[in-house]
């Protein structure tokens, strides 16, 4: 599986990754919710699952099933700081529809 992270979400990541002592990494999945059907799900794991496959990218582990590999496929994602914007965004080339916030999406 292909994940990309820019810069500013490798630092970010890898700063709240740092300051939680105990975790192992993200879990990486997609949910049923959102405007356009779908959505992001990102979190610290404390105890990796078994059902999961762990992926590295800039050193940063990542958790994700199997089931949903495809949705992210080639994912990228930004972490923009600006004054209008401030926390992580996802840009998903699988993604036919996205909503306004890009939080959601569909496939």
């Amino acid at each position: 599986m292909m994940l990309k992270l820019t810069p500013s979400a490798a630092n970010e990541l890898r700063r709240i990754w740092l300051e939680s002592k105990n975790a192992k990494g993200f879990r990486l999945a997609v949910e049923a919710g959102g405007c356009a059907g779908l959505t992001y799900k990102l979190e610290l794991l404390h105890e990796p699952l078994s059902d999961l496959s762990q992926i590295e990218v800039e050193g940063i582990p990542f958790f994700v099933s199997k089931n949903h590999q495809f949705l992210l496929e080639g994912l990228e994602i930004d972490f923009p700081t600006g004054l209008a914007a401030r926390g992580f965004v996802f840009r998903n080339p699988q993604a036919r529809t996205t909503c306004g916030c890009g939080t959601s999406f569909s496939v």
